[in-house]
């Protein structure tokens, strides 16, 4: 009897443990009872496939709660009195196989704060669709283009967003410098009437890899900055030498030297004195048997931060450097010394 009683207690527990975890799931996101965004940008490019979203706002972190984006999939920009469901939600509906007006018609039929959303999605075909509810801060507003959708509330004007599809449609480059054009574009139109405070930019390549993090080439944020649109293409500039630096390492694996050195050249062309970037340069030559060539990398390196010069005979034990002391005594003594050691003399 106790034995029964003990089982039945058990189950117990575990339907009620089971039952709390599905209330968790179904669980909606509590709603901002104040305007959180004011200008984004949701596109595509035909060419390559890849989507975006970026956004700038005077509010604190927009980056979590406003953009959304998956590769071969679609993205979203949710904001005014943002409801981040609409986010994810889409996507999910998207990838369903969904267009984004019909998953953008279907949200929207079913919340009842509407009139106080702005929402824009775009599909991987490059089907767009925006709303802009009818009690949104003015000015507010959107346009609908070719491969892309721009929209703004709070604005001190109702110039920003035309300014905005203007600088999309007009600016030359990849889909992160166009999508940073009509943010500048925004801003320099009057901007949120309230001033700026955050930022932020999401780009997904055209093919997924069924590897969110790879299949992400910008997902950079801006949280707090007097200056968010300069730090945001600070951080882009920064983000497009590390792509290099990324693809540099991949020619490495695929024993393309040649390749590899030119996307690090790339890198640190973008980024000049980027000490890290240096470095694994220098460590990839040493690596492809061209140590006269990583010297003067390793001695610019060192006389930034010697802290690297400590660092150097550790790698070899996690293969990242040959298991020759001859190879990195001669690395260690640039720094040492502040130039090259002389090479030995061959042997008559």
């Amino acid at each position: 009897m106790r034995v029964l009683l003990i089982v039945l207690l058990v189950i117990s527990f575990l339907l009620s443990a089971v039952g709390q975890e599905k209330v968790v799931v179904n669980e909606k996101a509590p709603v901002p009872s104040r305007p959180v965004h004011t200008f984004s940008i949701v596109c595509r490019d035909p060419n390559t496939g890849e989507l975006g979203v970026a956004v700038q706002s005077h509010w604190f972190s927009v980056g979590p709660i406003v953009p959304w984006a998956e590769a071969g999939v679609g993205a979203v920009a949710t904001q005014s009195f943002v409801d981040p469901s609409y986010g994810k939600n889409g996507l999910d509906m998207m990838r369903g196989g969904k267009s984004a007006p019909d998953t953008l018609k279907e949200l929207l039929s079913k919340d009842e704060g509407r009139d106080v959303r702005q929402v824009a999605m775009i599909d991987a075909q490059g089907r767009v669709e925006a709303w802009t509810g009818k009690n949104d801060i003015q000015a507010a507003g959107h346009i609908v283009g070719k491969n892309f959708s721009v929209q703004a509330n709070l604005m001190l004007n109702d110039k920003v967003w035309p300014a905005m599809a203007r600088a999309f449609e007009n600016t030359k480059g990849d889909l992160a410098e166009r999508m940073l054009a009509a943010l500048d574009a925004a801003q320099a139109a009057g901007g949120d009437i309230r001033g700026r405070q955050s930022a932020a930019i999401v780009v997904v390549t055209g093919k997924p890899t069924g590897l969110a993090w790879k299949d992400r080439t910008f997902d950079l944020r801006v949280d707090d900055s007097p200056e968010p649109l300069k730090e945001l293409r600070r951080l882009v500039k920064l983000q497009r030498a590390y792509n290099h630096m990324n693809a540099g390492d991949l020619a490495v694996e695929k024993k393309d030297n040649e390749g590899a050195l030119r996307e690090y050249s790339a890198a640190e062309k973008l980024v000049p004195n980027n000490a890290e970037m240096i470095y694994w340069h220098a460590v990839a030559l040493v690596n492809m048997g061209r140590v006269d060539e990583s010297l003067p990398l390793f001695r610019k390196v060192f006389a930034m931060d010697r802290n690297w010069i400590t660092l150097t005979p550790r790698l070899p034990k996690s293969g990242l450097l040959p298991d020759d002391p001859k190879i990195i005594d001669r690395i260690v003594s640039v720094g040492r010394a502040g130039r090259a050691a002389p090479r030995p003399k061959p042997t008559p």
